[in-house]
């Protein structure tokens, strides 16, 4: 089975085309509800934070707070976990940059022209012409300043990209069977078990550092590595010692690990040499 990222913007009728891709390819669709309940179950305590947080670049205030950050990483390890699995239509949410080094997953930007997309909503939400004008204008804005806050890159960066379909031109059908015929190549197949190997390390790298975050621990110099399956390396400085019986314990709740080496310097506040 393949594994298939979309990213959509609003109006363009790309969550219809992940919809019946995945049902056509009998297997799973990860749209926004499904990612954030994913998310919900992989953090320690942050679960009302991610049905709060809207894709925005945030404010100084709410960046210095640090809710973001923890809101990336927790996407970013859910989307390598689902990534790991090997299969799956996964819509946004960066997957596109997060996957972008593993030659099994596909890439798909769904377009459309503004007057295309203005019609679609006024006939989805029944809004007026005007007030879909202004909705498509705001969810591009919203959409650009995020991705470019987040991943430092161009929505819209045709690098990113496999394929690039516009339903409106060629209807939905039509663009639902280029996406299958593409995931079909033997290239496009599946993911071998040392890509899915990698991008499960990466995930849980991804997960003790979130962890780290909501627990408000910050090594300095951190540096994690899993040298080999089932074993977490963490490295830092800590000012607390019981700052590494949390590193460890957070590390050995993390699904799949199954030794923990902790070597962290412990230097105390206010240490001057």
């Amino acid at each position: 089975m393949p594994l298939i990222t979309i990213t959509q913007s609003i109006g363009c009728d790309g969550l219809a085309v992940a919809q019946r891709v995945a049902d056509s390819l009998n297997t799973e669709l990860y749209d926004d509800s499904k990612l954030r309940n994913e998310t919900g179950q992989m953090t320690l305590h942050s679960r009302k934070l991610i049905r709060e947080f809207k894709e925005e670049a945030p404010s100084w205030f709410i960046r210095l707070m640090g809710e973001p950050e923890i809101y990336l990483k927790l996407i970013e390890s859910t989307v390598l976990e689902i990534a790991s699995r090997g299969e799956g239509v996964i819509i946004g949410h960066g997957s596109q940059v997060l996957l972008q080094d593993f030659g099994c997953a596909m890439h798909v930007l769904i377009s459309a022209s503004e007057d295309q997309r203005i019609i679609n909503l006024m006939r989805q939400l029944q809004v007026s012409q005007g007030d879909a004008k202004k909705l498509t204008h705001q969810s591009d804005k919203q959409n650009k300043e995020f991705f470019s806050y987040a991943y430092h890159r161009d929505w819209n960066d045709p690098a990113l990209y496999d394929l690039c379909i516009n339903p409106g031109k060629m209807g939905i059908e039509r663009a639902v069977q280029l996406v299958i015929e593409t995931a079909q190549y033997p290239e496009m197949q599946a993911c071998s078990i040392n890509a899915r190997e990698a991008i499960e390390r990466l995930s849980q790298i991804k997960r003790i550092e979130t962890y780290l975050l909501e627990l408000d621990l910050r090594p300095l110099g951190l540096k994690v590595t899993i040298p080999k399956k089932g074993l977490m390396r963490i490295a830092g400085i800590i000012h607390d010692p019981e700052d590494r019986l949390r590193l460890e314990h957070a590390a050995r709740s993390i699904p799949g690990i199954e030794e923990v080496q902790v070597g962290v310097m412990l230097v105390p506040d206010g240490y001057t040499s």
